[in-house]
């Protein structure tokens, strides 16, 4: 006996282990082939695709849908997607399809096993074994379910748990979607086929979960894009249509809404066919779910759609559907039950928070059944049976109906005839199953429509209306009469109805099962009748009053002055204090509202306090809920991750026949290391083995063709003989029948010979009509070809001249924009030179102006110091400095001098002249040399000419024009330029605004900013 091969150390070439794995298979080792295979798809040598893994991974599915190994392919799909998502998306698809349909194949070849098992009777009167008694007895069960819990189930339980795998591995992968859909709707086929409800609600359950992290995923990063919403969309459809198949109708429900989510997110409306299966859908689940109102509703949907966009539909289709929505309307009873109709119905409710829930509840309705409802506002006032009858009324919808039928509406509706209304009905609802036996066409959304499902809600319509009228006719009715007029229920069935009725306020009647007979009305006094009576009491007590006291007698006249100057007093007084009261009356109206708003405000910022810390609380739950659903699922994964590896420790462990004790958990490390060093003994103990074997073979081999090599040449011998024998017989007979029907051969040729004339004579007739129709035919030829050539010639001809006058246009095109560009490059040079006039022509005008403002200045300045006269002792200054400039300082300290005690100054305080002839000096208390700036605001500074001012201005580090050089000698005093500042100084004036003040005692200068 062989050991089994566990595994392998590594290939470095994928396509080894594919060779290893096939070895391994055909030894019957399919563990040990998965095993290998397994480790090379997992493995982080291998991360790169090409198409030998593809192979790998169509054979590593197979091996694990025959040994049901669903993790194993779980495990490898996923590091396949990782491995292939980049390059090729459309190999995982091949393998997930390949995958899915081997164990679909496995799970219809076990079910045809299981029915062949049933079928397997030797001898159909045999009784059963007494084994089989027994069992049956003890567990309960047929040989059928046992046969299929032992062959079915398991296959069957692997198939739904790869589809699960599967939808879990492709949800995350955007470019996955479509296959994502396929799997899915190959979920749905298997949970229909198999009648698998329980796998149903768990797929509805794991596709909702996805959806609801797709939505979310949505919402955050905005990258679900609105193929793959389309894609959900189409699958809730299949969704729908499987569930309402099984009669699971609240999973179908469920559906409904996911499909209006999925329609609110996309903002796009589903195909018509998806839609007219939608409302068809629709009406089961109502009517399945006692909810007429929306039934009837979903059948005018249904109705409207189908009149609207469906094509190939026949009369009778539109009478069909347009009866069912029309009984459907009738079927709906007149009140309503539930919270909603004690609502309506004026009774009072506490339960505010259940008032918002049926609100919210009627606008998620209207919203399924295709009506745009605003969330803030009440949709309960369009789904009424009053607004549906409306509808059917105003769409001329009773046009459409049978007669039998159109008369049940009458009689519900319209007709007051309530002695004759369920008499005149019964012959009516017993002609519905013949209405409904009229087939539908195939373009209907429906295949069949069944009338009689709402015989019982018109019965129970009609009796209620009965009920209705006779309460406005008779106050008592004796129960005899009524069992007469209504033949098709029992006293029991209507006293039910009654009941029914009263307890929602829409009857008022009471039965009298003593004397028989129905009292109909209310038992209590009703407000308006107390209102009417209380003002009936009140007139005629004050008609009493006025007849017991008559009117008074006349007052005396002090008294009669009194009354009127308190009257006439009330009268004067009555506008203030009615206006006081009404003051008083808005104040404390004023302060009412005041309080009111306040309360309300408090009211709304507390709701909305709750609102948010509930908010909170429910996201900090649904944060604890994933939280903690994360982790539980992370210790059931590493739960099941540990049990799986013990569970291949024990399997590696148990081929090798050791024995391990029940609970005793492996060390991994240990078992591998002991595992590898086994099997490297048995690949040495293996290769020994071979070696040996490939020797003896050799010996084997060696001898028998020695043995062998005299026989094979005896029989090549006698092989010739035999060949060279029949090669000789087969030329003579081929030669007998060559020479047989050469005969033949001459014997026809002479035959034949007198019709050579005749076959000469008719081949030349032959060939005159055909030479002759090849001639008519080349000339035909000739004719068309040469009408042909003029065609062209023509057509040529046209074309040439159309580009002659197209590029002839274009020329034309081309100069003319030439030219305009011309004018338009001269008509800028043309301004441009006129600006450039313009400006030098205001340069020069400014420059003019600037001109005569200088020669104004200068003769006012000429005008001025000719009309001052220089003081005697500036004059004897000036003759005693001998013509030569004298600083104003020293100046007056010699004009100081003479004033005191006459006489020249000293001759250390005369200016002394340097060897150059100038008038600079270079001792501390020398002067600086004196400069003619214009003050800060002269001339007047324009602020839109700045630089005009700066540009005419003389540099700061130059001396004005009029000033003599630093170096030269000074000006004679007769005739010199004196700054303004010095003429008023000399003239006795005092100095000008803005000007420096005199220096200080030294002759020291000092600048304009530190002087004191």
């Amino acid at each position: 006996m062989s050991r089994q091969f566990r595994g392998s150390a590594g290939f470095a070439r994928p396509e080894n282990a594919l060779k290893r794995a096939d070895e391994l298979e055909a030894i019957g080792q399919k563990a040990a082939a998965l095993q290998t295979l397994h480790d090379v798809v997992c493995s982080k040598k291998h991360r790169t695709w090409s198409k030998t893994f593809e192979a790998i991974m169509l054979r590593h599915v197979e091996l694990c849908v025959d040994m049901k190994k669903r993790m194993f392919a779980k495990e490898a799909l996923l590091q396949y997607r990782n491995m292939c998502h980049l390059v090729n998306i459309s190999s995982l698809e091949e393998v997930i399809k390949h995958f899915l349909k081997c164990a679909a194949d496995k799970a219809e070849k076990a079910q045809a096993e299981a029915a062949a098992v049933t079928l397997d009777v030797e001898d159909l009167e045999e009784d059963a074994s007494p084994e089989e008694l027994m069992l049956s007895y003890v567990s309960g069960e047929k040989n059928k379910d046992r046969t299929d819990r032992e062959l079915v189930t398991p296959w069957f339980r692997f198939l739904w748990e790869s589809y699960r795998s599967v939808l879990e591995i492709l949800r995350t992968n955007p470019k996955l979607e479509p296959l994502y859909a396929m799997t899915a709707t190959k979920a749905f086929h298997f949970c229909l086929q198999y009648k698998r409800t329980t796998e149903f609600k768990r797929l509805c359950d794991i596709l909702r979960q996805h959806l609801m992290n797709l939505v979310n995923k949505f919402r955050e990063q905005r990258d679900a894009g609105p193929e793959s919403m389309t894609m959900h969309l189409e699958s809730r459809f299949e969704q729908l249509r499987v569930a309402c198949e099984l009669e699971l109708w609240g999973e179908a429900f469920r559906s409904v809404e996911d499909i209006q989510q999925l329609i609110a997110l996309t903002k796009k409306t589903p195909k018509q066919p998806q839609l007219a299966s939608y409302y068809t859908r629709l009406t089961q689940i109502f009517a399945v779910s006692d909810s007429p109102l929306y039934h009837a509703f979903a059948w005018l949907k249904l109705f409207s759609f189908a009149r609207q966009h469906a094509r190939g539909l026949v009369p009778s289709d539109y009478q069909q559907m347009a009866t069912s929505v029309l009984l459907a309307a009738l079927a709906i009873l007149p009140y309503e039950r539930g919270l909603a109709a004690g609502m309506r119905t004026g009774v009072a409710t506490s339960d505010a928070a259940a008032a918002e829930q049926e609100k919210e509840r009627a606008n998620r309705m209207a919203t399924i059944l295709g009506f745009a409802v605003d969330a803030k506002k009440d949709a309960r006032s369009l789904l009424t049976r009053q607004a549906l009858l409306a509808t059917i009324s105003s769409s001329n919808l009773l046009a459409l109906v049978p007669a039998e039928v159109r008369a049940i509406h009458d009689t519900l509706s319209q007709d007051f005839n309530p002695l004759e209304l369920c008499n005149k009905l019964t012959p009516l609802l017993e002609k519905l199953p013949e209405l409904a036996a009229v087939p539908l066409s195939g373009a209907a959304p429906v295949r069949t429509v069944a009338l009689d499902k709402y015989v019982p809600a018109l019965k129970q319509a009609a009796v209620l209306r009965l009920l209705k009228q006779l309460s406005e006719v008779y106050s008592v009715m004796r129960i005899s009469e009524l069992a007469v007029m209504v033949p098709f229920y029992t006293f029991a069935e209507v006293e039910a109805v009654v009941v029914d009725a009263v307890k929602y306020d829409y009857l008022q009647m009471r039965v009298d099962h003593r004397n028989g007979t129905l009292h109909f009305g209310t038992q209590q006094v009703e407000s308006d009748r107390i209102r009417g009576h209380l003002a009936s009491v009140a007139k005629r007590l004050a008609k009493a009053m006025a007849m017991i006291h008559p009117l008074p007698r006349p007052l005396p006249a002090a008294e009669a002055t009194r009354r009127e100057a308190i009257i006439r007093a009330a009268r004067d007084t009555l506008e203030g204090e009615h206006l006081k009261a009404v003051a008083r009356k808005m104040a404390i109206e004023k302060k009412k509202e005041e309080a009111e708003r306040a309360l309300f405000e408090a009211e709304q910022m507390e709701a909305q306090r709750k609102a948010q810390l509930q908010r909170a609380q429910e996201l900090a739950e649904d944060k604890r809920r994933r939280e903690e659903a994360a982790r539980r699922e992370a210790e059931r994964l590493q739960r099941e991750m540990e049990e799986r590896e013990q569970e291949e420790l024990r399997a590696h462990l148990g081929a090798r026949n050791i024995k391990v004790r029940e609970g005793e958990k492996l060390e991994k490390t240990a078992v591998i290391k002991d595992l590898m060093s086994e099997r490297i003994k048995e690949q040495q103990e293996l290769e020994r083995r071979m070696v040996r074997f490939a020797k003896n073979m050799d010996h084997l081999e060696r001898a028998r063709r020695e043995e062998e090599a005299p026989y094979l040449e005896a029989a090549w011998k006698e092989r010739q003989e035999m060949d060279r024998a029949y090669w000789e017989a087969a030329q003579a007979e081929a030669s007998r029948l060559h020479r047989q029907a050469w005969e033949v051969d001459i014997e026809e040729k002479k035959r034949l010979a007198h019709m050579v004339p005749d076959k000469e004579s008719f081949k030349g007739l032959i060939m005159q009509r055909r030479e002759a129709e090849f001639q008519a035919l080349r000339r035909e030829r000739e004719r068309r070809m040469a009408e042909m050539r003029q065609q062209r010639r023509y057509e040529r001809e046209i074309a040439r001249r159309k580009a002659y006058v197209t590029r002839c246009r274009s020329e034309v095109d081309h100069r003319l924009r030439e030219l305009e560009e011309q004018q338009r490059r001269e008509e800028e040079a043309r301004k441009k030179a006129e600006e450039a006039e313009r400006q030098r022509k205001l340069d020069e005008a400014v420059a003019k102006q600037r001109a005569r403002e200088e020669e104004i200045e200068r003769r006012k300045a000429e005008e001025r110091m000719g009309s001052s006269a220089p003081p005697p002792s500036a004059a004897a200054s000036a003759a005693a400095g001998g013509g030569k400039f004298v600083p104003i300082h020293m100046r007056r300290q010699m004009e100081a001098a003479a004033a005191s005690g006459g006489g020249a100054p000293p001759p250390a305080a005369a200016p002394a002249e340097d060897d150059g002839g100038g008038w600079r000096r270079r001792g501390p208390d020398a002067p600086p040399p004196m400069r003619d700036y214009p003050p800060r605001d002269y001339p007047p500074r324009d602020r839109w000419r700045s630089n005009d001012y700066d540009r005419d201005m003389p540099p700061r580090d130059m001396p004005p024009r009029d000033m003599p050089p630093r170096d030269g000698p000074p000006a004679p005093s007769a005739g010199k330029f004196v700054p303004p500042a010095l003429r008023n100084r000399q003239d006795g004036g005092p100095p000008p605004a803005g000007s420096a003040p005199p220096p200080s005692s030294g002759g020291a200068y000092r600048p304009p900013n530190r002087r004191g």
